[in-house]
């Protein structure tokens, strides 16, 4: 089952390469936005998948995939973004010495946010802010999608919280970073989560393994590393967030990049204006931005 966000904020569907407007097909019976169907639960993504596959296979309310400019799934998150730094060993073998002296591995999950006014969609640019930052970079990640309200959540049940997932590129000002000794302004600029195209049901999820994470920059592979090499997978991560607080349907949780980053080549390779960032996690799409001139 895979979802995603039409061009006016509607629910959609990928089946194969058909993409089907849901709230044309189902005719007003289906939740009418992804984040609507997130919250609505399990039962109603099964229900909704099946009137998308039948409404593909009748050629009703359905285009290809190619001719679709989704959003980012969630448009306008109700909180920030959640984040895990630190969260793929060779990263942080790479970041040691750049944005602080240790190569040291974790203890515990490192957690920061972005904020809400950060998502933009697949083909929207990335601003280069460049009266702010000359240090501009990139980072493929997987993101959760929390279709479940919950507290102190236990590690064996923190699936079950679990809509779906799809990609992010938490991209990053190198030189905030580093300058104020802390990640939210690096990460929260204007434009700094593109998102998507597609969430992919928990369902019709691959075994870890075989669930890649990648980037190029101008067509240049960077980054490539798969799911089960997280430090600290998503039960912990799950866990330590909805410790004493709350986790809520709709919430994003970006679960940490892997090696590649531009600040770990020698000498560093920042994007400039113009640049083209491919992300794309097994499943969910190529998520494709330039950076812009602004």
């Amino acid at each position: 089952m895979k979802f995603l966000t039409l061009e006016k904020g509607q629910l959609g569907a990928l089946v194969g390469d058909r993409c089907v407007d849901l709230v044309a097909a189902a005719e007003g019976s289906s939740p009418s936005t992804l984040l609507d169907l997130v919250k609505a639960g399990d039962d109603a993504a099964a229900a909704v998948w099946r009137v998308a596959q039948k409404a593909a296979a009748e050629g009703v309310a359905s285009r290809p995939f190619d001719k679709v400019a989704p959003l980012a799934p969630i448009p306008q998150p109700a909180r920030n973004i959640f984040c895990l730094g630190k969260n793929y060993r060779d990263h942080v073998r790479e970041l040691g010495g750049q944005i602080d002296q240790s190569a040291a591995m974790p203890e515990a999950p490192i957690v920061f946010t972005k904020a809400t006014t950060t998502v933009i969609g697949p083909g929207d640019a990335i601003p280069a802010h460049g009266e702010v930052t000359q240090e501009l970079d990139y980072e493929a990640e997987l993101a959760l999608v929390i279709g479940k309200d919950g507290s102190d959540i236990a590690p064996e049940r923190a699936w079950e919280h679990v809509f779906g997932y799809t990609a992010i590129n938490d991209v990053t000002a190198r030189d905030i970073q580093k300058r104020h000794r802390q990640w939210f302004l690096g990460k929260s600029l204007n434009g700094f989560a593109p998102m998507g195209p597609v969430v992919v049901h928990r369902s019709a999820m691959l075994p870890a393994a075989e669930l890649h994470v990648r980037s190029w920059v101008n067509g240049e592979a960077r980054q490539d590393a798969t799911f089960d090499l997280l430090i600290f997978g998503v039960p912990e991560i799950i866990a330590t967030l909805s410790r004493g607080a709350a986790l809520i349907a709709g919430d994003i949780i970006a679960t940490g990049t892997p090696a590649g980053v531009g600040i770990g080549f020698k000498p560093p390779k920042f994007l400039a204006p113009g640049d083209e960032v491919i992300v794309e996690v097994t499943g969910a799409g190529r998520l494709v931005n330039r950076v812009s001139d602004a």
